[in-house]
């Protein structure tokens, strides 16, 4: 099978899904959170390769072993959040949603790589 599954040996044989189903599990989770502006999509792919991240505009790489998963996220966070509530939150939908959806344990780790202002915050 190709590298990009994540995949749980069980007594019964294994259970293997797409990191696709899991990114697509890690953003419905993040949008659900006030205060992320988004994933973020850095200018330079600098910043994604050193969190070593295949796809920037995805801004989330999953890593799974021994039936432990490690999700790294890069988001934005919206101007006059808190930056660490936003970020705990984060980690906390992130893991239970991941939990619940596929059984393995989850460890997420939240990089935040900016501020997001609305277009009318820089209008004085």
């Amino acid at each position: 099978m190709p590298e990009s599954y994540v995949t749980n040996q069980t007594e019964k044989g294994n259970i293997s899904i797409s990191e696709d189903v899991v990114t697509v599990m890690v953003t419905a989770a993040i949008a659900e959170i006030d205060g992320v502006a988004g994933l973020s999509n850095p200018t330079s792919t600098d910043i994604a390769e050193f969190f070593g991240i295949k796809n920037a505009a995805k801004g989330v790489r999953i890593t799974a072993e021994n039936g432990e998963m490690t999700v790294d996220v890069v988001i934005m966070v919206r101007y006059g959040y808190a930056v660490t509530v936003v970020a705990k939150k984060v980690q906390e939908q992130v893991a239970a949603s991941v939990e619940s959806m596929t059984g393995l344990n989850v460890k997420v780790n939240v990089h935040v790589t900016g501020i997001a202002f609305e277009k009318n915050d820089m209008k004085g």
